[in-house]
């Protein structure tokens, strides 16, 4: 039951796959629509600024006229509102005007009794015209008041006051801000249609350039061309047409590899034939097919072992991305292998030793895979047996080295001998695969030193040749493996 619903499950968290013409028409229209009613709000607030201004202006006039009436008869103080004036103060069929006169000691000489008065903390300027929002019978005013000097001796300025209620005001800003943002009820859909539009335009040459990929051959590995694109697009096209010419270069190299590696399989397998039928022909006596049998079995010999080099270079080459690290001890490591080539060694008379670090000391550890590593030194030690001109009256001489600085943070393999060297001109070709060192006569599959240099780049280290003995004869080699960095990793 648990078995058959585990596919459906599978599917809910799945990710969809994102649109770039999705997320580029998102990040347009979302600042749009948010900033759609901060407009709104910024446009209420403008508009109210604007819709007073007028009606703070009638105010400040009505104050003036009022201020004006004041009068002083027999040292008191006098105010009479003539009937037109106060029909024009209550000629407004939205809001409600309230006036007031206070004379010098406070006194109520016209207007609204209970109208409230200026803070109390507020300095009092004779002439100054100020405005003021208030609240009055539970009902918000905007009020204008000026305080008036008259013309008696040592008495204390007039306070004239004109309110009015806000209908007019919150009207007009209403009708402000209709006249400017219904038109943006039109303007706003015509503006996402053009965004639409203008990116399905944009985007047409990002379509082009998938047509023109679709419609190449599979073995068309031609850059593409970037002047066709836009300009924001040619970093990835060119990153592309880099692809490309290294997809290229792989396909030509594993094309010629497998091409040398087809010629050096087919001499030991001809010679596997042409045994098996000298052993098959007639006349042949017990010492002649014991000879084609020697024969075959070197010739299986060579053969298996280029494939098992084959094998080794693939696997080095496919480990590159996954390849386990683990601590290694190198010097563990290249012993191991010491002496497992100690017999082979020994039928050639070569003195085969080592010196250097001891396993578990101090900077000889480093991260990396071991079974790697193992066969970087079994083939820098099997080149050098191969290499190394030996026999019981003049053995030849193998060793190999581990050694650390730990100033300098740097891991460092060596294998040397006493071989005839190899020259100057030809030390970066034999690390390419099947190349061999004219006119020598060693067994091998010219697979090895790939194998190392390749094992050496995926532990970031790097490879070096040199004469082991300058100046003698013969002057040897020497293959130095150096690791940087390998202790500070370590």
């Amino acid at each position: 039951m648990h078995a058959l619903g585990r596919p459906g499950n599978v599917n809910i968290f799945q990710r969809e796959q994102r649109s770039l013409f999705g997320e580029i028409l998102d990040w347009m229209l979302t600042p749009l629509l948010l900033l759609w009613p901060v407009s709104l709000v910024l446009t209420w607030l403008v508009a109210q600024s604007i819709a007073g201004k007028p009606f703070d202006r009638a105010l400040e006039y009505n104050v003036e006229a009022l201020a004006q009436l004041i009068t002083i008869d027999h040292n008191h103080p006098r105010f009479v509102l003539p009937l037109p004036v106060r029909e024009l103060l209550r000629a407004d069929d939205n809001d409600t005007v309230y006036y007031q006169v206070l004379g010098p000691s406070g006194e109520h000489l016209s207007g609204e009794k209970n109208l409230p008065l200026p803070p109390e903390d507020e300095k009092v300027t004779v002439g100054e015209m100020r405005m003021r929002d208030d609240q009055f019978r539970g009902t918000d005013l905007k009020v204008a008041y000026m305080w008036v000097k008259l013309d008696l001796p040592g008495s204390r300025p007039a306070l004239v006051q004109v309110a009015e209620t806000m209908d007019k005001r919150s009207m007009l800003a209403t009708e402000i801000v209709k006249g400017v943002m219904l038109p943006q009820f039109v303007i706003l859909p015509l503006a996402v249609l053009l965004v639409w539009l203008a990116l399905v335009q944009a985007i047409k040459p990002l379509n082009r350039l998938e047509e023109r990929i679709r419609a190449r051959s599979p073995d068309d590995l031609s850059p593409l061309d970037v002047e066709a694109v836009p300009l924001e697009v040619a970093p990835l096209v060119s990153a592309v047409n880099d692809l490309l010419m290294r997809l290229k270069e792989s396909i030509s190299t594993q094309k010629r590899f497998l091409a040398d590696a087809a010629h050096q399989l087919k001499t030991p397998l001809a010679g596997l034939r042409m045994q098996a039928d000298l052993a098959q022909r007639e006349g042949a006596n017990a010492e002649d097919l014991k000879l084609s049998l020697r024969q075959i079995g070197r010739s299986s010999i060579r053969a298996t072992h280029t494939v098992n080099q084959l094998l080794a270079l693939a696997r080095a080459e496919s480990s590159g991305t996954v390849m386990s690290q683990q601590p290694c001890d190198l010097a563990r490591l290249t012993m191991e292998v010491v002496r497992d080539c100690v017999p082979r060694a020994m039928e050639k008379h070569i003195d085969v030793g080592y010196e250097g670090a001891q396993p578990g000391s101090e900077g000889v550890t480093l991260p990396g895979n071991p079974t790697l590593l193992k066969e970087m030194v079994r083939n820098l030690m099997d080149n050098a047996i191969n290499y190394t001109p030996s026999n019981a009256g003049r053995p030849g001489m193998i060793t190999a080295r581990v050694l650390t600085d730990p100033f300098s943070k740097v891991l460092v393999l060596q294998v040397e001998d006493s071989g005839p060297g190899i020259p100057a001109a030809e030390r970066e070709l034999i690390f390419q695969p099947f190349y061999r060192v004219l006119g020598t006569e060693a067994d091998g599959s010219g697979l090895g030193l790939p194998i190392v240099l390749e094992i050496a780049r995926q532990h970031r280290a790097t490879v070096t040749v040199e004469d082991s003995r300058p100046g003698q004869s013969p002057p040897g080699t020497c293959f130095t493996v150096r690791f940087a960095q390998a202790l500070e990793s370590a």
